[in-house]
Order: C-alpha cells, then structure tokens, then sequence
C-alpha cells in the first residue's frame, strides 16, 4: 500500500490523539461514503485516542504530587474527582474515552492516585476501541441506515449523525467542566 493511501489513516492517528471526536466522526462520515477503509479508521482511531490519554498519564504519574503541592486551592477543588478515582479507579479509566469535558483531568487523577500503569494502559486502550467501534457504528452505519427512512441515507445521514452527536458531546463536556468548577453540588450528586 503506498504512502498516499496511508495518509488519511494517519491523519486519523494524530488526530484522536490531539483532538478524538471531531476528526473521528469525520472519518465515520467518510467510511460511510466509502472514501475509507473502517477497520483503518477503527483501528487508527482508536490507537490515536489510546496514545493522547496515556500521554497525559504518564506525562502527570509521579510528578503531580509535587506541582500541586505548590496550589492548595486546586488541590482542594480536586478532592472530589480524586475521591472518586480512588474508590472506582478501573471505572475511571474506561470512563476517560467517553468523557469529553474530563480527559485530561481524569488521566490526571488516575496518575495522582497512583493507578497502577498495566492497568491504566489495558483498560485504557480496551476503551478506545470500544469508544471508536461505538462511533463508527452510530455515525457510519445505524445512524444512515435509521435516516435512510426519511430520505437522508448514506454519507447524508452520516453527517447529520456526526453533527448531532459532536453537538452532544460538546454540551456533555461543557455540563462535566461545569460540574468540575461547582463540586460541592453537581458531583456530590453522582
């Protein structure tokens, strides 16, 4: 396979691992179209978004400790996300793909409360194939196939699905930052 045919799959990578949904759905959208292989954008996908969580985790494991020593306010805005990765931390690391106003927060937590890195790492990774056979699905297939009915199948649905559910996610996100910022009232009640 040559260089050319190989670089929209490694946009993929990059992308999930900088960014995830956006640029994932787009390729979901693309499949649907036929203009990309899906177990390349599978498997790209799900690889990219692996690498940008774990990143963060082993970017954050050890050294956190030290650096937010230096900020106790932080420090104490955090203890409820804390408390809650130290009693459900495998859950925690699965939740990290499907939380998109959390990423880098959660991965942050599981490295501050030592979360073992095997763990991390397999649960972590098991998750964003899931994450990203779950998004090809809706967008790629279910989705055009349930639009298909009112007339907008195909690479149509597909990016009406995509739009709706970047959409989705963006408000999702915006609802954990929030509740990050004000834990005293919407965490408490997880």
């Amino acid at each position: 396979m040559s260089f050319a045919r190989l670089l929209p799959y490694w946009g993929v990578l990059t992308a999930a691992i900088v960014e995830g949904e956006i640029a994932y759905i787009t390729a979901a959208v693309l499949v649907a179209h036929g203009q990309l292989n899906p177990m390349g954008v599978l498997v790209s996908g799900a690889v990219g978004a692996a690498v940008g969580d774990q990143i963060y985790f082993y970017l954050f494991r050890g050294r956190l400790r030290r650096w937010m020593a230096r900020y106790p306010a932080l420090e104490r805005r955090t203890a409820p996300l804390l408390g809650r990765v130290r009693r459900h931390s495998r859950s925690m690391v699965m939740l990290i793909r499907f939380a998109p106003g959390l990423r880098i927060a959660l991965a942050a937590a599981c490295a501050w409360v030592d979360v073992p890195a095997w763990t991390f790492s397999i649960l972590n990774a098991l998750s964003a194939f899931v994450w990203a056979a779950a998004l090809l699905v809706i967008v790629g297939w279910l989705g055009p196939a349930v639009l298909a009915q009112y007339g907008l199948g195909g690479w149509k649905g597909a990016l009406m699905v995509g739009v709706a559910l970047v959409a989705f996610l963006k408000a999702f996100g915006a609802y954990e930052r929030r509740a990050m910022e004000h834990p005293e009232s919407e965490w408490r009640k997880r």
